[in-house]
């Protein structure tokens, strides 16, 4: 196989796109970022179910979710029925659900609104460069380290763009790809080293994923499922400091009932069995998991059975440090704007400003662009 076609397997596989500055105080890079995506834009109104305020069922007269179906958290609130399997970690406060999240000016585009949130930028600035990506160059992990991240389910690197970052479906099969690409002798040819130094980068990585580690846990079948596996395998080898996970399909324009109701059956059932594998690890404590997407969906049905592009939405966040229960502000479903769509309560940057700033104690003002405070989610 020829060198490029090898690169061509790992698009993802990249070294820093600019150079560190000076590095912050040490960061605590042994807390695993897990990161899960819902990409095409997750219907928040029905993952998680104002049930209590009356324009909900009038907004949705038909794909609205009866009273009894639901998972009722409190006298307002309530899960979709498919997220059943998470309620253990609610009750046990390891599960915070963070409503209207969102951005000023939203884009309705999948493309650019996904963009924003990958680079934390503001709806009218453009950046080249992954919000994670910004944290490492700034604070490298440490030399021993795989990768800064593990993208498994989409090679698309999303908030890791510029990171050394590796995209991977299956450990032993990226280990066989690793074997393909052999280090040759550098010649004075900057490309040509930086080609080299990626590949090198490769190959000491699939021999940290030499060490298999055979898990108890039982992982779903399908797509997520084995996307879980695969995270957890890459956990269990050690030396990472985030984990993206992908699961597709929730551009739900038409129909939408059905296949929401599958997809959160997936994300439910793939997140209580990553935190059984990182139980298992001991590393449950020391990890916190977010979810995000590009948006949430329309307030108002449209005439397919489905919605279309929204804007703010919940998201969960979960770990054995969490601090579970609803942040951030109910939907204002009587408060939409001339589109029908949701205001924001919380900026998805005060997220990321989570993570940098309370999870791995570090500054992160100068690195999202925005005056964002982190949210009090995670316990010291």
């Amino acid at each position: 196989m020829e060198r490029r076609d090898f690169l061509g397997l790992l698009p993802a596989a990249g070294l820093f796109a600019w150079s560190p500055q000076l590095a912050f105080a040490a960061a605590d890079y042994g807390r695993l970022l897990v990161l899960v995506e819902l990409k095409g834009g997750n219907d928040g109104l029905n993952m998680v179910v104002p049930y209590g305020n009356p324009h909900y069922a009038e907004l949705r007269p038909r794909l609205a979710i009866r009273r009894d179906q639901l998972l009722q958290l409190d006298g307002a609130r309530a899960l979709h029925p498919s997220l059943e399997p998470l309620l253990p970690m609610w009750r046990s406060g390891e599960l915070a659900i963070v409503e209207s999240v969102g951005y000023a000016q939203p884009n309705l585009s999948h493309f650019r609104s996904i963009g924003i949130w990958d680079t934390a930028s503001g709806s009218h600035e453009y950046v080249h460069d992954g919000w994670l990506a910004r944290v490492f160059a700034r604070q490298p992990v440490p030399a021993g380290y795989i990768a800064d991240g593990v993208l498994v389910g989409s090679s698309d690197p999303g908030p890791l763009t510029g990171a050394r970052a590796i995209a991977l479906s299956d450990p032993a099969q990226f280990r066989r790809q690793s074997r393909l690409a052999q280090p040759s002798q550098l010649e004075g040819n900057a490309g040509l080293r930086h080609v080299l130094k990626v590949e090198s980068d490769v190959l000491q990585a699939a021999t940290k994923l030499n060490a298999t580690v055979v898990l108890k846990t039982e992982f779903p079948k399908g797509t997520f499922g084995d996307a879980v596996r695969t995270g957890c395998s890459v956990v269990a080898a050690g030396g990472i400091a985030v984990l993206r996970l992908t699961l597709t399909g929730f551009d739900t324009h038409q129909n939408q009932a059905g296949t929401h109701a599958n997809l959160l059956r997936q994300l439910a059932d793939g997140l209580v069995a990553l935190r059984c594998g990182l139980v298992e690890l001991n590393r449950w404590q020391q990890t916190l998991v977010m979810t995000y997407s590009e948006f949430g969906r329309r307030a108002k049905e449209n005439q397919s059975g489905g919605t279309d592009h929204g804007t703010a939405a919940p998201h969960f966040v979960l770990g054995g440090r969490v601090r579970g229960g609803f942040h951030g502000a109910p939907p204002a479903l009587d408060r939409l704007d001339g589109n029908g769509n949701l205001p924001f309560a919380v900026d998805f940057r005060s997220l990321y400003a989570t993570a940098i700033e309370r999870w791995w104690a570090l500054p992160g003002n100068d690195l999202l662009g925005a005056q964002v405070r982190p949210l009090d989610l995670v316990r010291a």
